[in-house]
C-alpha cells in the first residue's frame, strides 16, 4: 500500500519538471519586439489614468512611424505595427535575433474619450498615446461658498 505513494510523488516531481522545462521554451520563444514572455503579447504596455486624460505608453523598439496604426473605434484602442526586416537588400544574414514582427494589440477604454482630441507621439521606440476624457467624465472641482 505505501508503495503507491512513492509513485505518485515520482510521477508529480515528473510533473514539476516538465512544467518548468516548458516555461523555459515559452521564455526563450518570447524574445520579439518587447514580447510578454508571460502573456504571449507584444509590444509591452502601460496604461495609466492622470485624471484628465489616459495615457498608453508602448515599448515598439525598430518600428518606424509609418509602420504603425494607432486607431479608436468607440470604446477601444487599438495599435497595430509591423518591424521590417533591415538586413540589406541582396545580403546574407549570418545571425538575426531582431526578427521581422507584426502586432495588433486592442484595448478597451474604461471611460469615455474626445476622439478629436487623441495624440500619438513616437519617440526612442516608445510609442505613447494620450486620449483625453470627454467633458462629461472629467473629475469636476466644486468650489464651496459661504452662505
Amino acid at each position: 500500500m505505501f508503495g503507491y505513494g512513492r509513485e505518485f510523488d515520482s510521477t508529480i516531481a515528473l510533473l514539476d519538471q516538465l512544467r518548468r522545462r516548458m516555461d523555459r521554451v515559452f521564455d526563450d520563444a518570447g524574445d520579439g519586439i518587447g514580447l510578454e514572455p508571460a502573456t504571449g503579447k507584444a509590444p509591452r504596455v502601460n496604461f495609466h489614468d492622470t485624471g484628465s486624460a489616459l495615457v498608453l505608453r508602448a515599448d515598439v523598439p525598430g518600428v518606424k512611424e509609418s509602420d504603425l496604426k494607432v486607431s479608436l473605434d468607440q470604446d477601444v484602442l487599438t495599435l497595430s505595427g509591423e518591424r521590417k526586416s533591415d538586413t540589406p537588400e541582396g545580403f546574407t544574414a549570418y545571425r538575426q535575433e531582431r526578427t521581422p514582427q507584426r502586432f495588433s494589440r486592442s484595448f478597451a477604454l474604461p471611460v469615455k474619450v474626445d476622439p478629436e482630441k487623441v495624440s500619438a507621439v513616437l519617440s526612442q521606440g516608445v510609442l505613447t498615446v494620450t486620449l483625453e476624457k470627454a467633458p462629461e467624465v472629467k473629475p469636476r472641482q466644486i468650489s464651496v461658498r459661504i452662505g
